[in-house]
C-alpha cells in the first residue's frame, strides 16, 4: 500500500536524487582532466554515498513511521549535506579541516538507518 507523502518530503526526495545525478554528471565530464586521481575519488565516494543515501530516503519517507520515520528522513538528508557535501568540497580543494564535518555526516547515516528499522517495527513489537 502506498503511503501519502507531504510535497515537502517528496521534494526532499527529488533534490537528493536529481542533485546526486547532477553532481555524478558533473564529476565525470566537466571534472574530468580538472581533479587529480585521490580528489577524483573523492569525488566518487562523494556521489556514491549521496546517490544510496537518496535512494534510502525514498525509503524513509515511503516506509518509515512515526517519530522514527521523521528522524530516520532528516538523519538522511543531513548526511548527504554534512558526508558528501564536506567530500565535494575537499575534491574541488576546500580546506583540509573540512574533513572533520565528514564524520558527522557519516554518524547522521548510521542514526538514519537505526531510526529506519525501528520505524518499520510492527505496533505489537
Amino acid at each position: 500500500m502506498r503511503q501519502n507523502v507531504s510535497a515537502r518530503a517528496g521534494l526532499l526526495v527529488g533534490l537528493a536524487g536529481a542533485s546526486a545525478v547532477l553532481l555524478g554528471a558533473f564529476g565525470a565530464h566537466a571534472l574530468r582532466g580538472v581533479l587529480d586521481a585521490p580528489h577524483s575519488e573523492l569525488w566518487h565516494t562523494a556521489v556514491n554515498y549521496h546517490v544510496w543515501h537518496a535512494l534510502a530516503l525514498v525509503l524513509a519517507v515511503g516506509l518509515g513511521r512515526g517519530r522514527s520515520g521523521r528522524v530516520a528522513t532528516a538523519s538522511f538528508a543531513i548526511g548527504i549535506v554534512l558526508f558528501s557535501g564536506s567530500l565535494y568540497a575537499l575534491a574541488l580543494g576546500a580546506p583540509r579541516w573540512c574533513g572533520v564535518i565528514t564524520p558527522f555526516g557519516g554518524l547522521a547515516f548510521m542514526v538514519g538507518w537505526i531510526a529506519l528499522g525501528l520505524s518499520l517495527r510492527s505496533p505489537a513489537d
